[in-house]
């Protein structure tokens, strides 16, 4: 929680108070069905719930805004951030249907009424949402194929619509095709080591009828 406070000290009390729970929810949830490693959920601040919050470093969601997080998981990136911007919503799907238990357990527990959640496949969802935001699922070609129809028409923010991609490591390669795409390194948010190779990676995609 000091590390939130660190980064993040305009909290309210409410968010707080719903941050500081997750340790507990998710050592509950974890202890029945495994969604984060041991070693992960000793620093589960700052390894889940800092690393999704990267992303409000970059762009503040305005109010209304629909937010789609593809194969969420135990609910990372998609639980932070909806704690931070509860005026916007958010839709996270897994294809994996003991993982959202978690997720819903979680969202339940913590009064969350902007997150809905689908047992899906990225292909399969329905609508079209602001921005598309994951963590390393798959590599950014495969990732673009599963969303490209998914994108919103109006854009109503600093960013234009599209992809915003938690990923790590050298991404020259599998990024060298998108002239259009931005590499945004963690380390300039966070001092953390953790953060030294963690990047978020934005690509703006146009929408497609």
């Amino acid at each position: 929680m000091n590390l939130l406070s660190k980064y993040f000290p305009e909290l309210s009390d409410v968010q707080f108070n719903q941050f500081k729970e997750l340790q507990g929810l998710y050592e509950d949830w974890n202890s029945k069905i495994n969604v984060i490693s041991r070693k992960d959920i000793e620093s589960l601040y700052l390894r889940h719930v800092l690393h999704s919050l990267s992303i409000a470093k970059l762009i503040e969601f305005n109010t209304g805004s629909e937010i789609l997080d593809i194969g969420t998981g135990g609910g990372f990136p998609g639980i932070p951030l909806a704690i931070l911007f509860p005026n916007v919503k958010f839709h996270l799907i897994d294809s994996i249907n003991k993982k959202l238990k978690v997720v819903n357990g979680v969202v339940e527990s913590l009064g969350l009424e902007n997150i809905k959640t689908t047992h899906t496949r990225a292909e399969l969802v329905k609508g079209n949402y602001d921005f598309i935001i994951s963590r390393a699922v798959t590599t950014m070609p495969d990732f673009v194929s599963w969303i490209k129809t998914k994108i919103a028409k109006d854009s109503n923010h600093s960013l234009k619509n599209g992809i915003l991609y938690l990923k790590g490591g050298d991404l020259t390669k599998e990024l060298e095709s998108y002239k259009t795409v931005k590499v945004y390194n963690l380390s300039s948010y966070f001092d953390e080591d953790f953060f030294r190779t963690k990047k978020i990676v934005y690509l703006p995609l146009k929408y497609k009828g």
